[in-house]
């Protein structure tokens, strides 16, 4: 659904998650998924850990840090608690996409073009369907060395002690209000190519992919009478993350992980799409992992993690 206002060139980088402490969620995600450190250190009121998940799929673990220079994560984590915080696009000319964005009607914010090797902007979440939406232009992309702290050890397989093979992040499951104005943003300006849709107990999904191995699985509901579980999720808000969706070899093996029904919340069986190994899924609920669902299924060949 490309036009001439759609910019290219545009790869979904990662999803951010905001805790507290670093230590939060690193146990959860380098030890039972087998995520590796990719790059991080502090900044200006924020301390950026990103982990680099089998696939090549990033999330980004924020905590605080100096927020006597810039307070924001600190007031969004007194406000909202932790939990989804935005997600990072990556674009060829931070430049033009700000061009772009303000003739689709949307108004950036934050920008800041100060560092040559980081240039962003913000799309706030009332414009981008309740999720912060970050546009970034990163000359060189950079990897550092882990902290000490950093966990080495990893879950072992299933009756072994190797190591398991780490998971693939596969989707940002983002509940919306409004279907179309979600697919204006991350198909019309942001260049998402619609891979898939399918609706599920009175809840639509509809998939976005960029050349890159996470996507963005919207959910709204299916008819002008919303979904009960959608408008109980969504809570007034125009948007929400409901979860992050991983595949893995050995999904029930993972520490926490309960197999549920999907079929009892039509949130999570529209969130689980057309699983193709269809025995899922198991869940790992938010108040267990610093409020932030993740939802497990099995692999197939082609999701195999390529490293």
């Amino acid at each position: 659904m490309a036009s001439v206002e759609t910019i290219t060139g545009v790869k979904l980088d990662h999803v951010a998650h905001a805790v507290p402490r670093w230590q939060d969620v690193w146990h959860r995600y380098a030890t039972d998924l087998g995520a590796e450190w990719n790059s991080g250190g502090p900044g200006p009121g924020f301390a950026p850990a990103q982990l680099r998940f089998g696939n090549d799929g990033r999330v980004e673990v924020l905590k605080p840090w100096r927020p006597d220079v810039n307070d924001f994560l600190e007031r969004f984590l007194a406000a909202s608690g932790p939990g989804a915080h935005h997600v990072t696009f990556k674009v060829p000319s931070l430049t033009q996409a700000i061009e772009q964005a303000r003739s689709h009607g949307y108004e950036p914010i934050g920008i800041n073009m100060a560092d040559p090797e980081w240039m962003e902007c913000f799309i706030h979440p009332k414009q981008a369907g309740g999720i912060v939406v970050q546009l970034a232009e990163q000359p060189v992309p950079w990897t550092n060395e882990p902290p000490a702290h950093f966990p080495r050890r990893r879950r072992p397989a299933s009756g072994g002690t190797a190591p398991a093979p780490p998971a693939g992040l596969r989707w940002v499951v983002h509940v919306v209000d409004d279907l179309e104005v979600a697919t204006r943003l991350f198909g019309g300006l942001l260049g998402g190519e619609i891979t898939d849709e399918g609706e599920r107990q009175g809840v639509r999904w509809r998939d976005f992919r960029w050349p890159s191995v996470l996507g963005i699985r919207l959910l709204a509901s299916a008819s002008d009478e919303p979904a009960g579980s959608v408008t109980d999720w969504l809570d007034g808000r125009p948007g929400r993350v409901h979860h992050l969706a991983f595949t893995l070899s050995d999904p029930g093996d993972v520490p926490g992980a309960r197999k549920v029904s999907s079929n009892a919340d039509p949130i999570l069986a529209a969130g689980v799409g057309n699983d193709p190994a269809g025995d899922g899924p198991w869940i790992i609920p938010a108040n267990e992992n610093h409020g932030l669902m993740l939802v497990l299924t099995r692999d197939t060949p082609d999701d195999r993690p390529n490293r």
